[in-house]
């Protein structure tokens, strides 16, 4: 397709009122007053055949086949055979964006904000005449697909130190003290060891004083709950709730299995969606990225009595649960209080939601008139409401974690080797 650029049409434009001012004001050069409009035209019509013969024009993008929520996919397109100066752009359907660059190879970054596919529908080509009055738009169907999966790469942060197997045990096994801890041997006492673990009876028998030692217990079953309802579809940051809960339990789940736990998937809104037992072995991991990039985004409401009470009839064994949830105020968030302190009698759990900046923000800046004032108002009462609910699960025994998305997955790692050193299960 071959149009005038803005320029050929600013400068036939600007052309037209000259022949009639001339005429008006000297009609004896009718002859000489069109010439103008016709060299423009002229130029136009060179401009297009030099811009026009370009079918040697050839492309080739290169482009990853997974790409990860929240994360910007480079896409390398080359072009060939067209003249310096040109234009690229990329046709994206699913939660992509299209961008342009005028370089013989261009990266244009596509921002993956959903799961799901990627689809590169078409290259568009654009380049220019040697006068710039003219462009030529070329088209070329691609047609390929990138699989968007939830993000479980590892932020990077001072708080992070515990990340592979090594770090999680160490080059030796690290003891983890505490009551629910596995009796591994007998030593003998020195100053700075803790005076509670003390054996009286094998001290005795052997005259000297001597201390268990305990190490860290393993093949605990762990449980990644995601409420899939209506309020885990809210953007944070671009991202949808629910896609920060997938990429921090994933993380989670993957430390797990390295550390010699089983990790199970659990989702539900209105009715259970998914349910994978929790199952030992890295593969697992595979499995459970699979499940969790098969959820789909709902609006129905969640039923946190059928979900928590389903769950808790599936687990025969007391385990680590993980609720990925999200509440509004405290009138919402009665019936998940109440099924939360049935689940915490007989299971350990941790609970996990995002926070908003948005809310911190209307709250912290200061107010230039009343309807600023009103919305800092509302935003005191949703954190205050928050607060509330927050302190009632934590005085029934849970875990909670309201932090924001770049914080969840230090904090929520952290947590679990918490447990895990305390021997809380």
């Amino acid at each position: 397709m071959i149009r005038p650029t803005r320029k050929g049409v600013l400068w036939f434009v600007a052309l037209l009122p000259a022949p009639w001012l001339m005429l008006a004001f000297r009609p004896d050069w009718w002859r000489y007053a069109f010439e103008g409009s016709l060299l423009v035209l002229i130029g136009l019509g060179v401009d297009a055949v030099f811009a026009r013969p370009r079918r040697n024009v050839r492309v080739q993008v290169e482009v990853p086949e997974v790409a990860y929520v929240g994360e910007t996919v480079e896409a390398a397109v080359t072009v060939g055979g067209a003249p310096a100066g040109f234009e690229v752009a990329l046709d994206v359907t699913g939660a992509g964006a299209s961008a342009s660059r005028t370089a013989a190879s261009a990266n244009l970054g596509i921002q993956a904000r959903q799961r799901g596919q990627l689809i590169l529908e078409t290259v568009w080509v654009r380049w220019r005449g040697p006068f710039g009055l003219m462009e030529e738009t070329r088209r070329f169907p691609l047609r390929r697909k990138i699989s968007v999966l939830p993000n479980t790469l590892a932020r990077r942060g001072e708080d992070l130190v515990l990340y592979f197997r090594d770090a999680l045990f160490g080059a030796k096994v690290q003891r983890g003290w505490g009551e629910g801890s596995e009796f591994e041997a007998l030593r003998e006492y020195a100053p700075g060891l803790d005076p509670r673990f003390v054996d009286w009876k094998h001290s005795a028998r052997h005259r000297k004083m001597l201390v268990r030692e305990f190490r860290a217990e393993r093949n605990h079953p762990i449980v990644l709950a995601f409420d899939t309802g209506h309020l885990m579809r809210e953007p944070v940051e671009g991202v949808a709730r629910l896609d920060h809960a997938l990429g921090s339990g994933l993380l989670l789940a993957r430390v797990a299995l390295a550390a010699g736990d089983l990790a199970g998937f659990y989702s539900f809104d209105s009715r259970v969606r998914h349910y994978a037992p929790p199952a030992r072995g890295m593969q697992t991991f595979r499995r459970l990225q699979e499940a969790t990039a098969e959820l789909r985004y709902t609006s129905e409401e969640t039923n946190f009595t059928l979900g928590m009470g389903e769950l808790q009839a599936r687990l025969p064994r007391r385990s680590l649960i993980v609720l990925f949830t999200e509440f509004v105020d405290t009138i919402t968030a009665e019936l998940l209080v109440e099924n939360v302190r049935r689940l915490v009698n007989r299971h350990l759990l941790i609970f996990v939601t995002v926070q908003d900046h948005l809310l911190r923000e209307v709250f912290e800046t200061a107010p230039e008139d009343h309807r600023q004032m009103a919305r800092a108002v509302l935003a005191d009462d949703f954190r205050r409401d928050r607060h509330v609910v927050l302190e009632k699960l934590e005085r029934l025994g849970v875990h909670t974690i309201d932090l924001p998305p770049a914080e969840v997955p230090v904090a929520l790692l952290n947590r679990y080797l918490v447990v895990k050193q305390r021997g809380l299960l």
